[in-house]
């Protein structure tokens, strides 16, 4: 049994990976950013009720991302996994017509708030003796650059460098760092905008033609990572699951193999 705390957990990938978490038998602080952020979806997770607590907690706050800690280890004893997901989107806009507030938001969630939940659980890690920290890749974390999303991918290619550092300034210490790669997944990330609207990429034909070939559900993906987190024991672990082979071989077999997720 491992206890496991997901920011950004209550919907998405995050809420997919605390499912197969439960069903493994884990302990899981489910966390989003309001009081309110868990109610919509709650029912989900109710067979497992005696296995998970919900944590409010806005990850652009050092002081909740304390708090977080706190909680499940009051709750759970010591902490064995700890996964940055809570990510932010912003609007599908060219940067310099990009309002102030989404590029706050971007490098607040996406950056400082990977790098406060990693100190944060890094600090006590390393005070109980072990634990593994999970950061979540995303586009733009392998150079990719796709107009009019590169705040987004500028936070995440920073969130890669970042990780991979973390993992070197640990070397040999009980205490292991790596990273998550999801590819792309049918997610509020990519049907809506961040004032939940729907998403204007929705509407591009061409996107929706690449996005139907190589996209996959969050349940999907979050049952290929669960079992090698779990079985992790390498230092800047790099759990992929849309690698260039896989994207090779979906490519080929497009015309023979209708996909449709949008």
């Amino acid at each position: 049994m491992k206890n496991v705390v997901i920011t950004g957990s209550t919907r998405g990938l995050g809420l997919a990976m605390a499912k197969e978490f439960l069903k493994a038998g884990c302990n899981v602080t489910i966390s989003g950013s309001r009081l309110d952020s868990f109610d919509r979806e709650r029912n989900q997770v109710s067979a497992f009720e005696k296995q998970f607590i919900y944590v409010p907690c806005n990850v652009r706050n050092l002081s909740e991302i304390k708090n977080l800690w706190i909680k499940s280890a009051e709750k759970w004893g010591s902490l064995d996994i700890w996964i940055n997901n809570a990510g932010q989107n912003c609007t599908r806009e060219l940067m310099w017509e990009t309002e102030e507030e989404y590029i706050d938001a971007v490098v607040d969630t996406n950056i400082k708030g990977v790098m406060y939940g990693s100190k944060v659980a890094v600090e006590n890690m390393l005070k109980q003796g072990h634990g593994q920290v999970f950061n979540m890749e995303g586009l733009g974390s392998n150079d990719m650059i796709i107009e009019k999303t590169i705040l987004y991918g500028t936070s995440k290619r920073a969130l890669t460098y970042f990780t991979k550092g973390l993992a070197k300034e640990l070397t040999d210490s009980p205490v292991k760092v790596g990273r998550l790669s999801p590819g792309m997944m049918l997610t509020e990330f990519i049907t809506k905008s961040p004032t939940g609207e729907v998403s204007s990429v929705t509407k591009d034909d061409q996107f929706k033609k690449i996005f139907n070939i190589l996209a996959d559900k969050p349940e999907t993906v979050a049952e290929f990572f669960i079992p090698r987190i779990l079985s992790n024991t390498k230092q800047d672990a790099h759990i992929e699951w849309l690698t260039n082979m896989k994207s090779a071989k979906r490519f080929m077999l497009a015309p023979f193999k209708k996909r449709e997720l949008i």
